[in-house]
């Protein structure tokens, strides 16, 4: 979709959208209420309309604009400043395109009136609508061969007009390249495991070599003798090879220079859980081909960062497995030896997820020096029965961390909610034949996970997301279409922008 920042203008075509503050119209929906001889004033008034946030009314073929429908959009009650946030805008620009996508408009005007934007600046509140339709108007259709007419979008483009079009556009150019950032992990997340295996997703990850990001890609052979033996363990049932994938987006040393402490994002890519041996019910396991939904937050997060050329340095570990039960699949009662050294006991093949974090992340800490790791991870279904759909589940010990993640949830959407560390949990992966067990049982399982990649940072400052609840949605969202969220790009660009870029 083609998406703008235009100074006010009445369009000649198409939809135009205008605001109210409770029961009171702004001056761009007074312009157009005048416009149509009052037309908006009886609609408000004919209707249960009260300009709550995000309710609306239309008006279709209004009389007096050259426009098929008016849309007026409440921004809630005059509440002064600070009563609207950033994300209510780009909430609002994705409930827009939801409403119109599909009903044969083709073009839609969203006129902010800049001194309406509840405490948001105006070149802010702008490029946030247009950034909410960007997020919005994605979808996947690529296997859609005999879609319904009416079901196909038919809105192509959008644009927002205010007085503040060259801060706005200078905003929504960097807005704009978070949201490549999220069609790209929402495109990984979406694609079909017969199609995305890990050397598929490997190949999708030379995109980042166009926008300057060094790739390199490890197959089985040189992750044997790098010692990735956790990691090829539970890919050893596939027929599809386990990959590593190691990107670097230099933005603050520059290319080809030497990074000094980056930012290390790891990410876990199983791109299908079966479950291996301890195989998982049949219900419901076709929605295991996003089990890759972490590493596709590491791969997105770093398009979007080379995009808008992100002045940090940054490098993403992805580990790329198979889970599969075959004759070649390790087993329940195996004892593995990972990249540190340490053995872990498989209780079930199904907890494959950490044994890849475990040989990723001390990858990471040994040979890049970072000055802070975070790992993103589809790993427990605890996390889901703790916190639902609405946060993803964050561990640390580290102060800065947990605030800086938290704060930029807050900001974008994507939300997280810490969970405690606590070394009382650790007696629940204790093994009587290894250094440790692969799961603890039900009691605590994410913060039981997270006690087992605990062991593999060291002293390097470390947080671990658990996102199984985030990646992928059965529903629409105002940011995006059922499927993939994208959940963890934007949560990462506002972190990384309020911590590193600073």
């Amino acid at each position: 979709m083609d998406v703008k920042i235009e100074k006010p203008a009445l369009p000649k075509a198409g939809a135009l959208a205008v605001f109210a503050r409770g029961e009171r119209l702004t001056r761009a929906a007074r312009e157009a209420d005048d416009a149509t001889g009052g037309a908006l004033t009886r609609a408000v008034q004919a209707s249960s309309f009260a300009g709550k946030k995000s309710e609306m009314i239309d008006l279709l073929v209004p009389q007096g604009l050259d426009v098929d429908r008016l849309v007026l959009v409440g921004l809630g009650d005059d509440g002064g400043a600070g009563d609207l946030k950033t994300r209510d805008f780009a909430e609002l620009g994705g409930k827009l395109v939801a409403r119109l996508s599909t009903g044969g408009t083709r073009a839609l005007t969203i006129a902010l009136d800049d001194d309406e934007t509840g405490g948001v600046p105006a070149h802010e509140a702008a490029a946030e609508l247009a950034f909410g339709a960007q997020l919005r108007a994605w979808r996947f259709d690529k296997y859609r061969t005999k879609e319904p007419a009416e079901k196909k979008p038919t809105l192509k483009s959008v644009v927002v007009t205010t007085d503040a079009q060259g801060a706005a556009a200078v905003r929504f150019a960097d807005l704009a390249a978070v949201a490549d950032g999220v069609a790209f992990t929402r495109e990984l997340t979406s694609e079909p495991a017969n199609v995305l295996t890990p050397a598929g997703f490997a190949e999708r990850m030379e995109r980042l070599a166009a926008l300057g990001c060094s790739v390199a890609v490890y197959g089985e052979n040189e992750l044997e003798e790098m010692g990735f033996r956790a990691l090829l363990a539970v890919g050893q049932g596939s027929v599809n090879e386990s990959k590593l994938v190691v990107v670097k987006w230099a933005g603050k040393s520059g290319a080809g220079a030497e990074m000094q402490e980056p930012l290390a994002l790891v990410g876990k890519g199983v791109t299908f859980d079966s479950g291996g041996i301890s195989i998982k019910p049949a219900e419901n396991m076709d929605q295991m081909k996003w089990d890759m939904g972490g590493a596709g937050i590491v791969a997105g997060t770093l398009y979007a960062l080379a995009k808008r050329r992100a002045k940090v340095d940054v490098v993403g570990v992805i580990g790329l497995v198979e889970n599969m039960p075959s004759g070649t699949a390790y087993r329940p009662g195996d004892v593995l030896e990972t990249l540190s050294g340490q053995t872990v006991e498989v209780i079930n093949t199904d907890a494959e997820g950490r044994l890849v974090l475990a040989d990723c992340l001390w990858h990471a800490k040994e040979t890049m020096n970072p000055a802070a790791m975070i790992d993103f991870a589809t790993l427990t279904g605890a996390a889901i029965v703790g916190l639902g759909h609405h946060h993803a589940a964050l561990l640390t010990d580290e102060e800065a961390l947990a605030t800086g993640l938290f704060e930029a949830g807050q900001v974008t959407g994507d939300r997280v909610w810490r969970l405690p560390l606590d070394k009382d949990y650790d007696k629940q992966i204790d093994s009587q034949i290894a250094d440790m067990k692969n799961t603890g049982g039900r009691s605590a399982g994410t913060i039981t996970a997270a006690q087992f990649l605990k062991r593999y940072v060291g002293e390097t400052p470390w947080a671990h997301v658990d996102v199984a609840g985030m990646v992928w949605s059965d529903k629409d969202g105002d940011l995006w279409e059922k499927g993939a969220t994208g959940f963890g790009v934007r949560l990462m660009d506002r972190f990384v922008a309020e911590t590193y870029e600073v």
